[in-house]
């Protein structure tokens, strides 16, 4: 970037050189993390978790010759909002033009909520991947938050909270109707067990709105860890409806239902983990049966089983099949929220 003094060197004797305004762009306030933000994001507006040749996006990296070049050979098939891609960057960037107003990183923020008000199905939901739909990429995905992330943005829009006040005001109409279709969306992907609504699944089918299966060791089931993340979602909402009232309160009473005390996760034997005794610990599967709400384990085979002992060793320790999910959400989040929002 040039001086401002390199600047008006420059300028001398150009009476047609606007150097006050060359000036104020030469002191242009940047972001490091920001500018890389900008050089990832691809032409649909939306980030990548990952590059073409399956390297994981890091901002921490340097901008070396050789990442600029797996950068620019990055299809625009790889955006995404898995891994939190696409909210994370939008987030960032909102954040870095109220610390700068750099307008280049509101730009790019507002061009990513373009990619995320388009993606979104008309049904509420949103896919993992975008405009990619292959194998399970195009199921409505509440995994790792995906979508939760992408409503979060829309909610920030329309609250103007957390700085989204600087979104041009001509999106809020467009984030409240895409809002109102996720909530939507949400309500309708309940599972009902017996008439009775529970939790949620971690991935939908786009077309019937059934739970769905990712990959082979992540089967259609109730998912505690993603549901969580759903109540807690909902119970942002100014004036809740009786609908969404009635949602969180029966999230609730599963996860007091199912909750598992005297436990928790941890290792067993050298390279080898299970539930371990703890009287102080309480804890959730992260998967249960759509039916019987009894805790089923995937393997890398396809196969489920009722116990995390039968699965291979492999998975036991590679994948948080245990956890404390509701704890929090359960002794403070819901009786703070229901005392605000009545019962």
């Amino acid at each position: 970037m040039k001086s401002v003094l390199g600047i008006l060197i420059t300028c001398v004797g150009l009476s047609s050189c606007a150097t006050a305004q060359n000036a104020a762009n030469a002191m242009l306030k940047t972001d490091s993390i920001a500018e890389k933000m900008l050089v990832y994001q691809l032409s649909n507006g939306g980030w990548p978790k990952q590059l073409e040749d399956k390297s994981v996006v890091k901002y921490e990296y340097p901008l070396t010759e050789g990442l600029m070049q797996k950068i620019k050979a990055t299809s625009p098939l790889h955006a995404t909002i898995d891994n939190n891609a696409t909210s994370r960057e939008i987030n960032a960037l909102v954040l870095a033009y109220k610390q700068t107003d750099n307008k280049a990183y509101l730009k790019a923020a507002e061009k990513g909520i373009d990619y995320l008000l388009k993606a979104q199905y008309a049904n509420g939901g949103w896919p993992q991947y975008y405009p990619d739909k292959s194998s399970y990429r195009g199921e409505i995905t509440y995994n790792d938050n995906a979508m939760i992330n992408a409503l979060t943005v829309i909610l920030n829009i329309v609250y103007q909270t957390n700085g989204f006040e600087v979104v041009n005001a001509n999106y809020r109409p467009k984030a409240d109707k895409a809002l109102k279709n996720g909530i939507d969306c949400i309500l309708k992907t309940q599972v009902v067990q017996n008439g009775k609504p529970v939790i949620w699944a971690a991935q939908y089918d786009e077309n019937t709105l059934k739970p769905a299966k990712a990959r082979a060791f992540e089967p259609a089931s109730l998912s505690t860890g993603e549901s969580v993340g759903i109540v807690r979602f909902l119970m942002k909402l100014k004036n809740p409806t009786a609908e969404i009232k009635i949602a969180i309160k029966n999230a609730i009473n599963w996860f007091e239902s199912t909750k598992i005390v005297g436990y928790k996760y941890g290792i067993i034997a050298p390279n080898d983990k299970g539930l371990v005794a703890d009287t102080t610990a309480i804890s959730w599967a992260r998967f249960y049966d759509l039916n019987t709400n009894k805790p089923i384990f995937g393997d890398r085979d396809n196969s489920i089983k009722a116990s995390i002992e039968e699965i291979s060793k492999e998975r036991r320790v590679g994948y948080a099949w245990y956890g404390t999910f509701a704890q929090n959400l359960l002794a403070k989040e819901y009786p703070k929220w229901l005392k605000a929002n009545g019962k």
